[in-house]
């Protein structure tokens, strides 16, 4: 049996695909592979069992491609899709860890800008204490501002960057105005990350399946650039994650090496808007509706 896709639905149309993601089901039903979909909208609002009623009892594994999904809300729908007989072929387990920088950090340590991170919930930032231990983990320098998954990069100046740990004044205010804007979608925590400088030119996302790159493409932030990455120690970093599928970001330090920026669960990471991404994406459905259902690279 060949592994099926799983789609947010239209919130209009409901038994229609979402149209951000109608270019991967229109690859998907060319492939002849089986197509579900899922109420995202009521997924993240707790229930599950709703979510997955349009998907067929009994069909199968399944690979989920569509919107973030906050791990706990993944955990759910994991157990609804089990209890019509059918399966997600990435557990909760392993998206939470390819999914949240404290689940990914350790394998990418070395390829990585160090970090530190506490768990926090929404419209309550640590304290001035907390944060100052949280900073002094860190070197002397400028940082930037995150929770588990996501910055808010394009406020750089007001919620991500900080120019100095050292000024206890800006991180405060930086980090306040991060957790405001996040608000309820704040995801694990807060991570603070020492600053590296990139070079122009974009970021470059790689796919992984089972452990091999199989594609790379644009960041969908920076789709007019696409450098291309070297990747030897990112395989050996892939690897000892262990998820099948996964995505890596790299962007070339501007002392000349290749950093991984940020590490994703594939099945929720973006493809570039470009007209180069219609390639990607039958690349990308060909090859997971290759990949085994039992989860044994062969």
């Amino acid at each position: 049996m060949r592994p099926g896709f799983l789609f947010p639905c239209d919130p209009l149309r409901p038994t229609r695909v979402d149209p951000e993601f109608g270019p991967q089901a229109a690859a998907v039903r060319a492939a002849g592979a089986p197509l579900a979909l899922l109420d995202h909208d009521a997924l993240t609002a707790g229930a599950a069992h709703a979510a997955v009623a349009a998907v067929p009892t009994g069909s199968g594994a399944y690979w989920y491609r569509g919107w973030m999904v906050p791990a706990g809300r993944y955990g759910e729908l994991a157990r609804a899709v089990q209890e019509r007989g059918c399966a997600l072929l990435t557990g909760p387990a392993r998206y939470t860890r390819a999914h949240e920088l404290p689940g990914w950090y350790a394998a990418f340590a070395e390829l990585t800008p160090r970090s530190a991170w506490r768990a926090a919930v929404p419209s309550a930032p640590p304290d001035r204490a907390a944060l100052g231990e949280l900073a002094a983990s860190l070197r002397p320098g400028a940082a930037v501002v995150k929770d588990y998954v996501k910055s808010r990069k394009h406020e750089w100046d007001e919620a991500c960057h900080v120019p100095d740990l050292g000024d206890a004044e800006r991180l405060a205010a930086v980090v306040d105005r991060f957790f405001a804007l996040q608000d309820e979608s704040l995801a694990g925590g807060l991570v603070l990350r020492e600053f590296e400088p990139f070079v122009a030119g974009g970021e470059a996302r790689v796919w992984w399946v089972d452990g091999e790159p199989v594609l790379v493409t644009a960041h969908p932030d920076t789709p007019g650039g696409c450098p291309v990455p070297e990747l030897a120690g990112v395989r050996a970093a892939v690897a000892a994650l262990d998820c099948r599928f996964v995505t890596t970001d790299l962007a070339l330090r501007t002392d000349g090496e290749w950093r991984v920026v940020e590490v994703g669960d594939g099945q929720v990471s973006g493809l570039p808007r470009d007209g180069a991404a219609g390639g990607a994406v039958d690349t990308l459905v060909a090859v997971l509706y290759r990949a085994p259902v039992d989860g044994v690279v062969r």
